[in-house]
């Protein structure tokens, strides 16, 4: 069973009143204090996110990115899960990627967000302490979208993801409050309702439900497995949503996780900890293939900016996995 809690919840026009700490620092290549007007208005944001993706001719216009939390690979065909299924026979994978050491939920979805490791984005702990500590320093995938007049929206499952709602560089973010959780059921009802009338260009969603019965009976037990198909159902949803709001063909998704897990707990080096999935579905998706470099959690905000036609920070440690993805397609091309 999983608790409700408070919720913390922005739509556009509350953020653009906040500081854009993380906006600045793309300019100034340093963490700094911005005023109200060095964010993008909403009405500039509508204006210009087409615009945008459009001139530097982009993969696609639409980047979903899905993270299930504690999804081993090797669960994927074990536990039946159709959907993540799916997408790995229509699309490009790795059941071989890897993620940060340690390998937990708030450092390992940080450096997923930002493309950096814990010794530059200086995450390491995994509980909520917005009380001691801030939000993350450095620029995060969706402030360097933001910046370029895209909208961005994320849907968090966790509380401790409150570390990752940088003012300024969400359009629409919610989350609970403290270390509450969400199951994927209330996440992903939320997103329905939202693309039943918003169209972000990056949208990022969090599924918690294997990792809370990982914790709870064990990775790989019958109830993880469960949790596995209950998680699959959501992606499912979230697909479907995904058609009616951008139509089919229409956006790209990238489908991960932050870690997998090993008897009743994670965080080790442990092949079963450190391994996760990494899956490209959709517009510009190389079909049927299996990705054969190596791919690590920090190339997932890198591929999102890629696929959206948006350079990364100088130095990031993530980078597209252009492998993954048909060479020299873009919608400049396409039309």
């Amino acid at each position: 069973m999983v608790a409700s809690a408070p919720e913390r919840r922005y739509s556009t026009s509350a953020l653009s009143l906040l500081s854009a700490a993380a906006l600045v620092a793309l300019g100034s290549g340093c963490a700094g204090v911005a005023t109200a007007e060095h964010v993008p208005s909403p009405v500039a944001i509508t204006a210009t996110a087409d615009t945008a993706a459009r001139t530097v001719g982009t993969a696609t216009k639409h980047v979903v990115i899905v993270s299930v939390d504690g999804l081993r690979p090797d669960a994927i065909a074990r536990f039946g899960a159709r959907n993540i299924g799916r997408m790995i026979r229509e699309g490009s994978h790795t059941l071989a990627a890897t993620t940060i050491s340690p390998s937990k939920t708030l450092p390992s979805h940080t450096s997923m967000l930002t493309g950096e490791g814990p010794e530059e984005h200086g995450i390491t702990w995994n509980t909520n302490e917005t009380l001691t500590h801030a939000t993350v320093a450095i620029p995060t995938v969706f402030a360097v979208a933001r910046a370029k007049g895209l909208r961005t929206a994320a849907f968090f499952s966790k509380g401790k993801f409150n570390h990752l709602e940088v003012p300024g560089s969400l359009d629409y973010t919610q989350a609970p409050e403290g270390d509450g959780r969400w199951s994927a059921k209330r996440t992903v009802g939320d997103v329905e309702r939202y693309l039943a009338k918003e169209r972000p260009n990056l949208l990022f969603v969090h599924l918690g439900e294997p990792d809370y019965a990982g914790h709870l009976f064990g990775w790989m037990s019958w109830f993880y497995g469960r949790a596995v198909r209950q998680a699959d159902d959501g992606v499912g949803r979230l697909l479907a949503a995904a058609d009616r709001a951008y139509g089919k063909g229409g956006y790209t998704v990238i489908l991960t996780a932050d870690h997998g897990g090993h008897g009743r707990t994670h965080g080790s080096a442990m092949r079963e900890d450190v391994t996760i999935p990494w899956i490209a579905w959709g517009e510009g998706v190389r079909v049927s293939t299996e990705v054969g470099g190596a791919v690590r959690t920090m190339d997932t905000a890198g591929t999102a900016l890629w696929l959206l036609g948006v350079d990364a920070p100088e130095g990031w440690a993530g980078t597209a996995v252009k492998e993954a993805f048909v060479a020299g397609q873009s919608l400049a091309a396409a039309e």
